[in-house]
């Protein structure tokens, strides 16, 4: 998930640089729910995977 965000980043980076903004905005928004997601799951793995009866 995380591998999937940096890619979906440096995507936006390389498109904005070359001038697709469009494209850029829409790699950074993925980039941006993808790292979200990739939070929450690690949380609830850290906690839930700490509980050790």
């Amino acid at each position: 998930m995380l591998g999937y965000a940096l890619m979906f980043f440096i995507i936006a980076i390389i498109a904005g640089v070359l001038g697709f903004f469009t494209l850029a905005s829409a790699a950074a928004g993925i980039a941006k729910v993808l790292f979200v997601v990739f939070l929450v799951l690690f949380v609830i793995s850290f906690i839930f995977g700490r509980r050790r009866v």
